[in-house]
């Protein structure tokens, strides 16, 4: 429970109680009486708001992600017992896009309408590097917040790295989710609130002509799910909890950024990215061209495939007329090769043709997306399609946040509820 026992137990009971009894439709009821009703039962006990903020956060290797809900229906009274700290925390939080110099909030992320709990409201999410942690709770001090959460729902390597650094300076606690758990549950819920959250590429066998179209995921079952973090996990998933680990690398995001800094001297992720967008990896590896002077017919290689990634740079007139710009371009597209093909793999194993790629190395990413939309193309032969999601590297986080109190099977199925009853347009 990511909020103290005591209010997140008043306020289990007042919504079993006979005063407010369940809602199984995500639609809010007409009745005034009901509404009344409601609101008396959340005005009997101040800790029912004081267990606000709701939020939940991934703490990853390189990015630590938090999403944020605001609730927009809040009535008059509500304000009027509403804390000073939590008006203050919601003010900053949601009236900013930057918190310091490394924190960003994504507004172009942001999903309104979100129903949790029996409240409406949007959903934020905000990242900041990890690096930065000691940073982010100086803030939560700073700003109350330690003052309002007892626990915090919490997700990823550094869950239990930071767990003593949160208690000593803040006095809270890391309640900890299972990553994968909690990836798996944020995609579905963000798929069945937006529509438009799963899209493909389509002409992937020509990067430079390649176009995003949406992809209809409401019966995603099976797929590959790729996550592409500091390091990568490969997951077979045939149903919301029926799902194993089948694969990974240790080559991931976090590989591309620390080569990009030790051979371009940038500093960030962004940085690097923005390196590789202006770069020729063909003047860095070594391609099927350059050994056999064009394609390689018998095995169907065509000339333009990279052979050995850096496989120029064992020269030093090669090394010498290299720009860091194509070093980076020529890091991605190692990393970028290994994930495909490790993606491709795995789908083939399991004979499964949707592949899903999430996590933080897609964002502000799309030299890569192409990339990787092109190799499931062109090795399966067509057959395989290579999915993205708008929400990347969120998921972990937003699934943390629906898991306190059974939430999390509850959201799922009222969001599933509500968009199984919608009206066609």
């Amino acid at each position: 429970m990511p909020f103290g026992a005591q209010p997140v137990d008043a306020y289990s009971k007042c919504i079993d109680s006979k005063e407010e009894p369940k809602v199984s439709s995500p639609q809010r009821s007409p009745n005034l009486d009901s509404k009344f009703n409601q609101r008396q039962c959340r005005s009997k006990s101040r800790d029912i708001f004081m267990s606000m903020p709701w939020f939940g956060m991934d703490i990853g290797g390189t990015l630590t992600k938090l999403v944020y809900f605001e609730p927009k229906d809040i009535a008059t009274d509500e304000l009027d017992q509403e804390a000073r700290i939590l008006r203050n925390i919601r003010r900053y939080l949601t009236k900013n896009s930057a918190y310091g110099k490394t924190g960003h909030r994504d507004t172009h992320l942001q999903l309104d309408n979100i129903e949790i709990r029996g409240r409406t409201g949007s959903l934020h999410f905000i990242r900041f590097p990890t690096s930065e942690m000691g940073n982010f709770l100086n803030l939560a001090k700073a700003k109350g917040m330690a003052q309002l959460v007892t626990t915090v729902c919490a997700t990823g390597g550094g869950a239990f790295k930071f767990e003593n650094n949160f208690k000593e300076e803040v006095n809270m606690k890391l309640a900890k989710f299972d990553e994968l758990d909690t990836l798996i549950k944020g995609i579905l819920f963000a798929e069945i609130q937006n529509p438009t959250e799963c899209y493909y590429f389509e002409n992937a066998s020509d990067i430079n002509k390649s176009e995003k179209k949406a992809f209809d995921f409401s019966q995603p079952y099976p797929f590959i799910l790729v996550n592409v973090g500091s390091g990568v996990s490969v997951l077979a998933v045939y149903g919301p909890d029926n799902f194993r680990r089948i694969s990974g690398t240790s080559l991931g995001g976090g590989t591309f950024l620390g080569l990009c800094c030790l051979l371009t001297g940038c500093n960030t992720f962004e940085e690097a990215i923005q390196l590789a967008t202006r770069g020729d990896h063909t003047k860095v590896d070594k391609l099927v061209r350059d050994i056999y002077g064009g394609d390689y017919d018998r095995f169907g290689l065509n000339g333009d495939l990279v052979a050995a990634s850096f496989g120029q740079m064992n020269l030093k007139e090669k090394r010498t007329s290299v720009t860091k710009e194509d070093l980076a371009n020529a890091t991605l597209v190692t990393i970028t090769n290994n994930i495909g093909s490790i993606a491709r793999m795995c789908a083939s194993n399991e004979k499964i043709d949707k592949v899903v790629f999430v996590g933080n190395f897609l964002r502000v990413n799309p030299i890569s997306m192409k990339l990787l939309a092109y190799a499931m193309d062109y090795w399966s032969k067509g057959t395989l399609k290579a999915l993205f999601l708008e929400h990347e590297g969120y998921f972990g986080a937003l699934g943390c946040l629906l898991q306190f109190n059974g939430e999390l099977s509850a959201a799922l199925n009222e969001a599933e509820a509500k968009k199984n009853t919608a009206p066609e347009s």
